[in-house]
């Protein structure tokens, strides 16, 4: 049984969505694969003692500080390599960005090959269900480009924004595609 509750933010509706003991979900209203991690029964249950203390992080986060992410049980639903990406984005420090690419040699590193594709990486990054909390909006493309968010790239600004993130070297695309 997994269990989902919403709340207001600065960046729209949230959809939370638990397994009564970790988050397994965190999706902006409209979210690219919104649900996706969810494949048992659904109940709606606001008073969830984790989606407070998600609540609370989240008030937090959005106030301007810098919570942590080990404050919340997090389980992510989805494949070894995609977990290990996952893991890879709680370590990008609050108020900066990294490359699709750097993300792609550390990933390689780690499973000893000799390379990566950041197509690959990307494609994980888009499937996060857990958004702000696994901060996939601080990944970037090698070039600065603003690309490649699933809850759209005008919500990457703002988060990235909201954590005083220097924006003079990224940039839009004229054609951004979230993977």
């Amino acid at each position: 049984m997994y269990y989902t509750t919403t709340c207001p933010s600065p960046v729209g509706l949230l959809t939370l969505a638990s397994d009564g003991e970790k988050l397994i979900g965190l999706w902006l209203k409209g979210q690219k694969y919104f649900g996706a991690a969810i494949s048992e029964e659904v109940r709606e249950r606001s008073n969830l003692p984790l989606f407070n203390k998600t609540k609370l992080w989240l008030d937090k986060y959005f106030s301007g500080k810098n919570p942590s992410i080990s404050q919340l049980p997090l389980g992510p639903c989805g494949s070894e390599f995609r977990r290990m990406v996952w893991g890879l984005l709680c370590e990008i420090p609050y108020g900066e960005v990294v490359a699709y690419g750097e993300i792609a040699q550390k990933i390689a590193a780690a499973m000893k090959k000799p390379g990566m594709s950041s197509q690959a990486i990307g494609g994980a990054v888009g499937h996060n269900p857990i958004s702000i909390v696994i901060p996939c909006h601080r990944v970037v493309g090698a070039n600065g480009s603003l690309t490649g968010y699933a809850g759209g790239i005008d919500k990457k600004i703002r988060l990235l924004t909201l954590e005083g993130v220097d924006m003079s070297c990224l940039f839009v695309p004229h054609k951004s595609s979230a993977p």
